[in-house]
């Protein structure tokens, strides 16, 4: 299975991504654990250019672009060759980010759609939102080390947009999209989470 994890900055996806690889591969999958932006060397390059610095630096378009051309390289290079073989896919992040933040940024949506179907032409199977208070998780996000805070810099208005925007995508995809509520410790979290799994 190819399962991605999505939400607002802060609100646990990246560690809920570890711990559900770490749970599939405990019950003997073997498993590719992926990031996006990044996952493969030059997505990684791209990354730094989306996700520092300054939060107007980017056009919506050049942003867009920007996007999918890790996007494409992240899976040409890493998560096609994984699902080839038979393993196991989990990332944190997909296309679904770049729908609700890039829409949420001034983005035309149908051209997100538009070059998802173009360029990339995969969907998870499975897309689990870690949803959570946006003021709790701004905190959190912004607490973490690093300069990887581009987002973060929006303010809580933004990431109340921001889930509002994943909410949405139930209701766009509601064959593929589940949200789980990530108001909890670390283990009930992914506990909910690994419910969901078929």
């Amino acid at each position: 299975m190819f399962i991605s994890l999505e939400g607002i900055d802060g609100s646990g996806k990246s560690t809920q991504a570890r711990l559900l690889a770490d749970h599939l591969e405990s019950l003997g999958h073997t498993v590719l654990r992926t990031r996006e932006p990044g996952g493969s060397p030059g997505a990684e390059a791209i990354r730094a250019l989306l996700v520092e610095g300054d939060p107007g630096r980017w056009s919506p378009v050049t942003e867009l672009l920007l996007y999918n051309a890790a996007r494409r390289d992240n899976l040409e290079r890493r998560i096609e060759p994984a699902l080839a073989r038979g393993d196991w896919v989990v990332t944190d992040r997909w296309t679904d980010s770049t729908r609700v933040y890039q829409s949420t940024r001034g983005g035309d949506r149908a051209s997100v759609d538009a070059l998802q179907d173009l360029v990339i032409g995969r969907e998870p199977d499975l897309t689990i939102v870690v949803d959570m208070d946006p003021a709790a998780a701004l905190a959190r996000g912004l607490a973490r080390p690093g300069q990887e805070d581009r987002f973060e810099q929006l303010g809580v208005e933004f990431q109340r947009t921001v889930r509002d925007g994943y909410a949405a995508l139930v209701k766009d995809y509601p064959d593929r999209v589940r949200i789980v509520d990530g108001d909890a410790d670390e283990e009930t979290v992914a506990a909910r989470i690994q419910a969901l799994l078929p």
